[in-house]
């Protein structure tokens, strides 16, 4: 049996496509193993938000440095020295780059996961 031009057009097409979806499902792949390399890299983390309060005591101002977070649907604050400010910043840039690598990941998932669907519906 021969296939008309048009058919064969469009077995060409349904072909390509699926080898198309095929290399995105390896560049996805790829970008996730680039998030885990990221992920173990990243080092001590804490969440929450530092920020400077000042109490007046004889018409004066002192300031001082407090951590809040949200842990198990509880919230927390804890006074923090000006010795660990430094070291504490460094742990919530990296529990912030954690959450957005973790939310990419799944991004990427999800998406790596509709494509494996739609290629093995297709095959």
């Amino acid at each position: 049996m021969q296939l008309n031009f048009d058919q064969k057009i469009s077995t060409i097409i349904v072909s390509g496509g699926l080898c198309m979806k095929q290399n995105e499902l390896i560049e996805i792949e790829a970008k996730i193993q680039e998030i885990k390399q990221q992920l173990v890299a990243i080092g001590e983390m804490r969440p929450g938000s530092l920020t400077r309060q000042f109490v007046p005591q004889n018409d004066k101002k002192y300031a001082y440095y407090q951590i809040s977070y949200t842990q198990n649907m509880k919230s927390h604050t804890e006074y923090v020295r000006k010795e660990s400010i430094a070291e504490l910043r460094q742990q919530i840039k990296n529990y912030r780059k954690f959450k957005k690598l973790v939310k990419m990941w799944v991004d990427l998932s999800i998406k790596y996961s509709k494509l494996k669907i739609d290629f093995n519906s297709k095959k």
